[in-house]
């Protein structure tokens, strides 16, 4: 860019952004003049070499004013014709961009113009119909899935699409997006894709779930391998991001359908949450747990959970350790094990890995609770089982004894 010769640096010869002046009179870029003095141990001003006595420096401020007020002039003079040159770029790149051998290339050409362009570059995207070319795009994998670059062009279209948030907001996209070809090979990016491609695809997901539409029929449809695929991003202890998203989104799916928590259970879902909630942060084990009870609402997520040896030991872990909402939540999910006719060896497992301990300590808060009933019932239930274990907890003994009628 040319602009006027006292604006530039004398050192750099680049346009000055911090100018400051020092004692001979001469203007400087701040940080040219401070490397010349203090990294390059100078003593002289690099543009009359005079010997320097005194190092300070005052900052221009009419100077920085100047460019400032020549900046501004000049970008609102080539704005116009760059929004147009940008808009007729963005016309020229969706209408051909189907036909082009070069998707890939065009797919960066455009997502580089949606994301420096405005809200009106966004909108002129979708008035266009970039959002059905996109889809037109990610449904090619489902014809020429093993070839690589329309297998590319799926997981560019994908990052560009996430760039659009304002777009993805809308109703219409959301239904476009639900077309059950789309969903198809979203769900094929999800289990093949690259990671960045997985993220872009699972944070679609996950604006879909948050929209009015009838997002959940769609979902049902979906086989075990997109379950699975959500387990492996949830799992996935380098992308954390990814990993919130896809555990919000199954979440989400859960609570609509009963009918995909038993494709979760079948794909090995209960089998990573209890595996992976051990080391998980407060808010994610919370997430997780509420997954665990979700499922252990079937008949069969109650099975997968006292299959797993470590189910017990998991949920005792985080009872009374991580919040209130974590401890109700540990008590529904020990209550429904409890009340389905458990095995030996999860009744062993509750006294063993602490869980009856914990219960205990929750009947000693004050006040009725839902929580509190909860507890009561699973003593009544296995209390005289537990009692006759040395493991048992002497406090409960006695109060089993002291009101033995009631328990």
């Amino acid at each position: 860019m040319d602009f006027p010769l006292h604006f530039r640096c004398p050192i750099s010869m680049e346009l000055m952004k911090d100018p400051v002046t020092i004692s001979t009179g001469v203007t400087y870029e701040r940080k040219n003049i401070e490397k010349w003095f203090y990294t390059c141990k100078k003593k002289t001003c690099p543009t009359t070499m005079q010997v320097l006595h005194s190092f300070d420096m005052t900052p221009n401020h009419t100077l920085k004013r100047l460019i400032l007020a020549w900046q501004n002039g000049k970008s609102q003079s080539q704005s116009h014709d760059e929004l147009s040159m940008k808009h007729d770029e963005l016309v020229s790149l969706i209408n051909t961009i189907e036909s082009s051998p070069f998707k890939v290339s065009s797919l960066k050409k455009l997502k580089s113009i949606v994301e420096l362009g405005d809200h009106d570059v966004k909108d002129d995207f979708k008035k266009c119909g970039g959002v059905e070319v996109l889809v037109r795009i990610i449904q090619q994998i489902l014809i020429e899935s093993s070839d690589f670059v329309t297998f590319r062009a799926c997981e560019e279209a994908l990052s560009l699409l996430i760039k659009l948030p304002i777009v993805l907001e809308e109703e219409e996209t959301i239904k476009i997006l639900l077309q059950p070809g789309c969903m198809k090979s979203m769900a094929i990016i999800l289990q093949r894709g690259s990671e960045e491609a997985r993220f872009c695809t699972v944070s679609i997901l996950q604006r879909i779930m948050k929209s009015d539409c009838q997002w959940s029929v769609v979902i049902e449809d979906q086989g075990i391998e997109f379950f699975k695929s959500l387990m492996e991003i949830m799992s996935d202890e380098i992308c954390s991001k990814a990993s919130s998203c896809a555990l919000q989104v199954l979440i989400d799916i859960l609570e609509k359908s009963k009918k995909s928590r038993l494709k979760a259970i079948e794909a090995g879902a209960m089998c990573t949450l209890i595996e992976i909630l051990p080391d998980s942060s407060k808010s994610k084990s919370e997430k997780i747990m509420y997954l665990i009870k979700m499922m252990c609402e079937c008949a069969d997520g109650r099975m997968g959970f006292i299959e797993h040896d470590l189910g017990v030991a998991a949920i005792t872990k985080k009872m009374l350790n991580i919040s209130n909402i974590g401890t109700k939540i540990g008590v529904k999910i020990l209550s429904l094990i409890c009340n389905s006719h458990p095995t030996d060896k999860v009744l062993d497992d509750l006294l063993m890995y602490g869980s009856v301990k914990k219960l205990v300590a929750l009947l000693h808060i004050g006040g009725s609770s839902t929580t509190k009933e909860r507890v009561i019932k699973i003593l009544k239930l296995h209390g005289d089982k537990w009692k006759k274990n040395p493991c048992f907890p002497y406090e409960l003994k006695n109060y089993l004894g002291l009101e033995s009628d009631s328990l």
